[in-house]
């Protein structure tokens, strides 16, 4: 029971990596709550997960939902011990073909919105918090259509170091995850079939060390080390669960 008794949230908490990561804090003994950005998703989630956490409608795009979700957290639970800062969009254009819009998209929920999903969760953190960023191999290795999202993860990856060295680390203790090509429901939201799926995965297998495409609960279990006293003299560090992809 490594988080018994912690209090934490997961953004983004309703699928993917998110969801993985909330079900294995609370086998570990926490009080989880997570975020689900729509109206949609949430009542979805509502309906799946709300025996098993806290879910509350949280856009981090959306300064005034980032308040209300800390707002209510501090009414319910009181404080924090635990944030994974995991809500974020993945989209994919080749330069010649990126609008503002699209640019301003992913810039708005993966840093923006995680700063501020961040910077306002302080002064719920209790002494000795853990914080983790999620952020993505691809902010260490160009891939072709990744330009503007990339640069998002890269300056996640930034940010962590930043507050390693700004905020007391016996205060609040920040690192990064950065998963690989993770088999999640990402490429159904890029409007994919089976058949472009199927072919999508083999395609990064073949180009992962490992021949394979990674599983949200792997991600899960990186998190959960990241957030727990097993990693109790690491900080600042980017964690990379790639099966060798961006390594090699």
């Amino acid at each position: 029971m490594k988080l018994e008794n912690k209090v934490a949230l997961v953004t983004g908490g309703n699928s993917g990596i998110g969801l993985a990561t909330a079900k294995l804090f609370k086998e570990q003994g926490a009080q989880v709550i997570i975020t689900a950005r729509t109206v949609e998703s949430f009542d979805k989630a509502q309906k799946e997960y709300g025996n098993h956490f806290d879910v509350i409608q949280a856009d981090v795009s959306k300064i005034d939902e980032i308040d209300n979700l800390y707002a209510r957290i501090k009414e319910k639970h009181g404080r924090l011990d635990v944030l994974f800062a995991n809500a974020g969009i993945a989209l994919f254009s080749p330069t010649t073909e990126s609008t503002p819009e699209f640019f301003d998209n992913q810039f708005n929920t993966n840093v923006r919105g995680l700063y501020f999903t961040v910077q306002k969760a302080l002064p719920l953190l209790s002494p000795g918090s853990r914080v983790v960023l999620n952020a993505s191999v691809v902010g260490v290795k160009g891939f072709p259509g990744s330009s503007v999202y990339s640069a998002t993860k890269a300056a996640v990856r930034s940010f962590a170091r930043t507050w390693t060295a700004e905020i007391p680390v016996e205060q609040v203790r920040f690192n990064v995850l950065s998963p690989g090509p993770i088999m999640t429901p990402i490429f159904d939201k890029m409007g994919m079939d089976s058949e472009q799926k199927n072919e999508t995965a083999k395609q990064f297998a073949e180009m992962t060390p490992i021949k394979r495409m990674g599983k949200p609960e792997e991600m899960a279990k990186a998190v959960l080390f990241l957030a727990s006293d097993d990693s109790s003299y690491i900080a600042g560090v980017e964690l990379f669960a790639d099966g060798g992809f961006g390594q090699v």
